[in-house]
């Protein structure tokens, strides 16, 4: 089998990462991208999922987080799509509702092929310490467009900005993991077309 494993360089006059991606790994992340809040939600998502993520990011921070974060979503979904490769034998499919406290976030992936991002996730705050929540938005679009799935999100109940952001990213990590895995009864590429 395949080590579903890819590595990224991005460099712009905005932005410098290098990112490592492993699908069939352990939870493990080693994150420093100088968006503190990023990396918590990023360590959950590689937690959960169980895929191993190794993340370097700097960025031109007089300006804002924006072009990190969405800079960020762009390479992290590149790898991923990369790393997936040809998608035979995988699930394809996954949603999830997971609650965070009061917080409860509907989570549905389809790793099609096809970019598409439906994000009805209302974030009461617009601010948790210096992270602005629309950007994560930018991220998930980003992500997205890069890995080539079509991603569903949904706030079903919650008040509370982190628990609702912390469940999204912790059903991402769920979802992403359980579509990625391998189904011995699947021979082949998920799809009655025989290509995704």
């Amino acid at each position: 089998m395949r080590k579903r494993k890819q590595s990224i360089t991005r460099q712009t006059k905005e932005t410098n990462i290098t990112l490592t991606l492993a699908l069939d790994g352990t939870g493990t992340a080693d994150l420093d991208c100088g968006v503190p809040f990023l990396e918590h939600m990023l360590t959950l998502w590689s937690h959960h999922a169980c895929f191993d993520l190794q993340l370097q990011a700097t960025g031109d921070w007089e300006v804002d987080a924006h072009h990190v974060v969405e800079d960020v979503g762009l390479v992290l979904g590149e790898a991923f799509r990369q790393a997936l490769g040809d998608k035979a034998g995988i699930t394809r499919f996954a949603s999830l509702a997971l609650p965070m406290d009061e917080a409860l976030v509907l989570v549905a992936v389809d790793l099609s092929g096809r970019p598409y991002l439906s994000f009805d996730l209302p974030l009461p705050a617009a601010r948790l310490g210096n992270f602005e929540t629309e950007l994560v938005e930018e991220f998930l679009r980003a992500f997205t467009s890069r890995a080539l799935c079509t991603l569903h999100v949904k706030l079903l109940s919650g008040r509370n900005t982190h628990h609702i952001i912390e469940a999204l990213f912790k059903g991402l990590g769920r979802v992403l993991g359980t579509a990625t895995r391998y189904d011995a009864r699947v021979t082949g590429i998920p799809s009655t077309k025989g290509l995704l």
